[in-house]
């Protein structure tokens, strides 16, 4: 039955009286409530299986809202006008998909996201082409990690194509919000959680996947100039049979703690991670920060040839989009090693000492490539390479102008998933 007719009819049943259908009534109309998804739920073809992109109900906003100036955009703080909601419920399967004004989510004060953290995320991000049309950059890599996350959760299962389209059609609304300029996205966030309210740890019988979409400058005001990282050999960011390659929220609420001293303490602007092992401190092999993979590009001991190095993904490390984008662009170079391995910090000292440790930078997809110009570790010690932004062949530089002229489309492939 179409939404709108389902709600003529609770509005009917309820006029003149109290109770659950004048409830339900106001409920419709308003989105943000738990009984709004769970009407949708029961007048919806998608109630059975997973929801479907062409159930779409799409409420658009009566008053567009006012965009700041992109000068004055502060990563992740503004918001576009539109947002996507969607929930299941065991037993019952997923509601119907709503495209909505943005707004508050209501949740019950027991939902279990709150008390235990059963939430994950993804980060994306939308790029305005230069032929004027609407870019993802690999969405699928984002929807498989999506997936992931949310079984390890024992969360409820989806179609990723199907969300996919869903969050096609929401930055088709609020494809105005598109920043224009170069180096300017729109940053999108898939998340879901257990809605479930339950004063217990156990499988979520409630699951939401909600998107909401943010236009964004530079994740570091610094831009592409160098940032210091401070090397924690104290607090350890994930462990073997952890969840440090699911994108999970409680691997990242723990970090705030340590990279909020570092700030403090070092003057850094994040924590690079690493991970204890044989008897001495040097022998710690590195991780990765809070919010990127990390990659070393060194001078090997001959001399005569150059190796990018990235820690492996041995279920401690994020299966970063970036991290593997740029591992697949410098391989079809073949113009150096490229190599997925353990590196210690010995290692790391011992090259910047030889003068062979050539650059350091960090991915993701919040940041693309931020080049890292300093390692500072709490018993003094600092390992340094110089970064001169004037040179244009150094391979932060290439991989920078690499990944933006796919983003933009400036230059044709397959990554970079146009929106009709």
């Amino acid at each position: 039955m179409p939404h709108g007719k389902a709600f003529r009819q609770i509005k009917a049943l309820s006029k003149g009286g109290t109770g659950l259908f004048q409830s339900m009534a106001t409920a419709v109309q308003d989105a943000n409530s738990p009984i709004a998804i769970q009407c949708c739920r029961q007048f919806s073809s998608a109630a059975q299986g997973c929801f479907k992109a062409s159930d779409l109900m799409i409420q658009r906003i009566e008053q567009p809202k006012a965009r700041q100036d992109t000068k004055d955009l502060v990563f992740g703080q503004s918001f576009t006008g539109h947002m996507f909601l969607v929930e299941h419920v065991e037993g019952q399967g997923w509601g119907q998909p709503v495209i909505k004004p943005f707004g508050n989510i209501s949740m019950h004060p027991a939902a279990q996201a709150l008390h235990y953290g059963v939430c994950c995320f993804e980060g994306m991000k939308g790029y305005l082409g230069k032929d004027g049309k609407a870019r993802l950059f690999r969405p699928d890599m984002n929807m498989a990690r999506m997936k992931r996350s949310m079984t390890r959760l024992r969360l409820a299962d989806f179609d990723a194509d199907e969300l996919l389209e869903c969050l096609k059609e929401l930055l088709r609304i609020d494809k105005d919000w598109l920043p224009h300029q170069e180096g300017y996205s729109m940053y999108i966030r898939p998340f879901a959680f257990s809605s479930a309210h339950t004063l217990g740890i156990s499988k979520p019988s409630r699951s939401t996947i909600a998107i909401v979409m943010s236009p964004v400058g530079p994740y570091f005001p610094t831009g592409l100039k160098p940032i210091s990282l401070f090397i924690d050999e104290h607090n350890v960011r994930a462990w073997p049979g952890g969840v440090g390659n699911n994108k999970v929220g409680t691997n990242y609420a723990p970090t705030i703690g340590p990279q909020s001293d570092a700030a403090d303490t070092y003057g850094t602007s994040q924590v690079l991670y690493s991970f204890p092992q044989g008897g001495q401190p040097d022998d710690a092999l590195v991780s990765e920060c809070g919010a990127m993979n990390l990659m070393f590009f060194l001078q090997k001991a001959d001399g005569n040839t150059h190796e990018l190095v990235t820690p492996p993904l041995d279920g401690t490390i994020l299966p970063g989009v970036t991290r593997d984008s740029v591992l697949q662009l410098t391989r079809g170079w073949g113009e150096f090693e490229v190599s997925e391995r353990q590196l210690s910090i010995k290692e790391i000292k011992q090259a910047a000492k030889d003068g062979r440790l050539l650059e350091m930078f960090g991915c993701g997809t919040a940041c693309i490539i931020q080049p890292v110009t300093t390692l500072i570790r709490a018993n003094g010690e600092e390992y340094t390479v110089p970064f001169d932004l004037t040179r244009m062949d150094t391979l932060t530089q290439r991989l920078t102008r690499a990944l933006t002229d796919i983003h933009f489309a400036n230059v044709p492939h397959e990554w970079s998933v146009a929106i009709d």
